[in-house]
């Protein structure tokens, strides 16, 4: 059986990058995870300029590509832009149209999400960018929907997040939805950071995380929680078992994780179910009741909305257990 082509990842790189924001796609996409399970991918860091790259970090890079690159990949990213706000070059913003033309997915990370803006890829769509800057992208791009306070947004053909970190939690879910949960989960295994974040989490936490000991009864708490989405949880027995009366409980997880308490252990849910779907062959009703759905239409509802695929098609994709002849 023949091996499938990997797939071609160009990254962008510009004089002036951060050294951080280019190593996100290159460690999401560009390490061998082959013996993981994890698909291998080609990466190609390409720049319209030609020589060494200053970075903002006191050292120089030389990218291997020029923007042909781009011509030949099935994705598209730039990682990063000018704080100034400086106009991307005519040869880039009609690379990245020809390529999302074509039907190669473009992907900008953190300040990347300006030169999408600024190629009409964003036009009436929902997008986001570093919280710092969200006003001035509001103002420069009023067309576009701007969600400045969660950390990605996925358009199917063309991502945007925001700053940092957020940008591994976009190229991780790009990952998992392209090859599936336990691809992801493996890729952020090896990189030691959380494998799943949903986009609609807030991008920064207003409050600072809450010192001891209502911390130390929240952490506990949310790792018990982690390790039983399944089951049915009333929101007063969780802050009784914290030791936080309502009120305090809600306010503190949301300071910690960004999300709400609902929320949360539904994207635990739907991270559950993805495993199951790809690791078994238990019919989707049981996947429900597995995952803490109650019942198969309420797992199709929710798992249609945050993937955009119903889990039997999702299972159809990335199922691992081999097929009964």
């Amino acid at each position: 059986m023949r091996t499938p082509s990997p797939e071609t990842v160009a990254v962008v790189a510009f004089d002036g990058i951060s050294p951080f924001h280019l190593s996100v796609p290159c460690l999401v996409f560009g390490e061998d995870r082959t013996e993981s399970g994890v698909p291998r991918f080609r990466v190609l860091v390409c720049s319209l300029e030609s020589g060494p790259l200053r970075t903002n970090a006191g050292f120089s890079i030389e990218a291997s590509h020029g923007l042909e690159a781009i011509r030949r990949a099935q994705m598209v990213v730039v990682p990063s832009w000018h704080d100034d706000g400086l106009p991307a070059p005519p040869a880039l913003l009609k690379a990245l149209r020809d390529a999302h033309r074509r039907g190669a997915t473009v992907v900008g990370l953190c300040l990347g999400a300006f030169v999408l803006a600024e190629a009409g890829l964003l036009d009436g769509r929902p997008a986001t960018t570093h919280w710092h800057l969200a006003a001035e992208f509001a103002r420069r791009y009023p067309s576009v929907k701007l969600q400045p306070e969660v950390l990605y947004v996925d358009n199917g053909d063309v991502l945007t997040s925001a700053g940092t970190a957020a940008a591994i939690d976009c190229c991780l879910h790009l990952l998992r939805v392209r090859h599936g949960a336990e691809a992801a989960n493996q890729a952020a295994r090896r990189m030691v950071v959380a494998p799943l974040r949903q986009g609609g989490q807030a991008q920064y936490i207003r409050q600072p995380v809450p010192v001891a000991p209502e911390r130390d009864r929240l952490m506990p708490l949310l790792e018990w929680l982690g390790q039983q989405p399944q089951r049915p949880h009333q929101l007063d027995d969780l802050a009784q078992r914290a030791l936080m009366s309502r009120r305090t409980f809600t306010r503190r997880f949301r300071e910690a994780t960004g999300t709400t308490v609902g929320r949360w252990l539904q994207n635990q849910r739907l991270a559950l179910a993805q495993r199951l779907l790809e690791t078994t062959d238990r019919p989707v009703e049981a996947v429900a009741a597995d995952a803490g759905f109650g019942s198969a239409v309420s797992l199709r509802q929710h798992f249609a909305a945050a993937f955009r695929v119903s889990p039997s098609a999702y299972r159809r994709q990335f199922s691992t257990v081999p097929r009964k002849l």
